[in-house]
């Protein structure tokens, strides 16, 4: 589906949320370091987890489809993976995933031989200068283009203090942590700045934990990593994800019931701010053990920081649009680097519908409406754009059409599936050319 035409109803029902996109990342990487065999359930073939998967197939992991999960929308995998990753593949294809580039890129300079790393879309010139910074300071030879991918790099890491700015990206730092625990000496990791996003460190530390490998956390100021440790094989399931939860959160509220399963309320995911921040808007959730159930309410404006949720940002801006008074977001200045500038993506298409939204340098002042007016917007080319506008439809007064509305298959190919599931009305719709 190129473009979506929604017919404003609300939405009300059960869902499963998806599994954690971070987390399978991370569970494909761990296993892929290990030794022997894992078995990793609960993973959905998103783009991103798609590029990852590739990614470790051209280090020599064998990564397989397990028999009975041909048909349903979560697999489950087999990973035999290897401690002496080998290039069997020279050129990996990143696609628009932020996470795959920087967390093979140091997995690549384990092998000392020449890797290519392309993209496409946004990923092509999204900042990468802390690891250029981390190659000229250790000797690896590396050439782009004007500072764009493709990028070819060759060296080999070694073990070393790393400093590394905490506020662009927590990715360079979890891309280092897998990879400094295999070299034959211990490493320090000195972060120079706030380290933002910290949860995403934390779900990185939670996950080579599993599979017995340790990192010392001094205070999200240094991290103390002892070498020759080893990545031991074992089964793991994949945890729902709470940055997809979100959006159904967000549509119970301004909807009907919806029960939210398959999430973990005991997670480290950052994103489970989300609970927290809608509970101080005003929103009515019953939670239990293994699921959430959102209530239809009425939310007021408050202030929002971002900085350890900046995946919320969009879905969070459609609430505020639609909750009483003013709702500042701030502390979101990363959001400008994602798949889209988000801040001005969400601007610009709420203004488009009738909202009234504001860009500051680093977030957005939103003064609240009762309803929306529909119309066309379009996604960015971004997954949570998409998604955000969808749930937004909810209270517009027209049909609401998204153009470029595949994009959710980044990270949730059936999002408009689930949305259809829940009493959402769409059609495709052709822009007559």
């Amino acid at each position: 589906m190129d473009n979506v035409k929604i017919t404003p109803s609300p939405l009300k029902g059960e869902i499963n949320i998806p599994p954690s996109k971070s987390l399978a990342h991370r569970a494909v990487i761990c296993a892929g370091l290990s030794e022997g065999i894992s078995n990793i359930d609960n993973i959905i073939y998103s783009e991103d987890i798609k590029a990852t998967i590739k990614g470790m197939e051209s280090f020599g992991v064998k990564v397989e489809e397990k028999v009975g999960n041909k048909d349903e929308i979560t697999k489950a995998l087999k990973v035999e993976g290897t401690r002496n990753l080998r290039v069997v593949d020279d050129t990996i294809d990143c696609r628009e995933s932020g996470s795959t580039i920087r967390f093979l890129i140091p997995l690549a300079l384990l092998t000392g031989e020449e890797v290519t790393f392309k993209g496409r879309g946004k990923l092509v010139s999204r900042p990468m200068n802390i690891y250029y910074e981390l190659f000229e300071s250790q000797g690896i030879s590396y050439e782009n283009n004007s500072g764009n991918l493709p990028l070819k790099v060759k060296g080999k890491l070694k073990p070393d203090t790393y400093k590394v700015k905490g506020n662009v990206s927590s990715q360079f730092i979890t891309g280092l942590m897998f990879a400094l625990p295999l070299l034959d000496g211990d490493s320090r990791i000195i972060v120079t700045t706030e380290l933002e996003s910290k949860g995403y460190v934390d779900l990185t530390m939670d996950s080579m934990k599993k599979f017995e490998v340790e990192i010392e956390n001094k205070d999200y100021k240094e991290f103390y990593i002892k070498g020759n440790q080893r990545y031991l094989n074992r089964d793991y399931r994949v945890e729902g994800d709470f940055s997809q939860a979100a959006f159904w959160i967000v549509a119970g509220i301004l909807g009907a019931n919806i029960k939210c399963k398959d999430l973990n309320i005991n997670s480290l995911q950052g994103d489970m701010a989300i609970l927290e921040i809608v509970k101080k808007m005003g929103a009515n959730l019953d939670i239990k053990e293994d699921y959430i159930e959102v209530k239809a309410s009425e939310t007021k404006g408050i202030v929002i920081d971002a900085s350890e949720c900046p995946d919320l940002v969009p879905v969070l801006s459609v609430l505020a649009a639609l909750s009483e008074g003013t709702t500042r977001i701030i502390n979101a200045e990363r959001v400008r680097i994602k798949e889209c500038d988000r801040l001005k993506a969400m601007a610009t298409e709420l203004n488009k519908v009738g909202a009234e939204v504001e860009e500051t340098s680093d977030g957005l002042i939103i003064k609240g409406k009762k309803s929306l007016k529909g119309g066309i917007v379009d996604s960015w080319n971004d997954h949570r754009i998409a998604m955000a506008m969808a749930v937004a439809s909810i209270k517009c007064e027209e049909p609401l059409i998204i153009t470029d509305s595949k994009a959710v298959k980044k990270s949730y190919p059936h999002f408009w599936e689930d949305f259809v599931k829940l009493g959402g009305v769409i059609n495709e719709w052709s822009m007559g050319q």
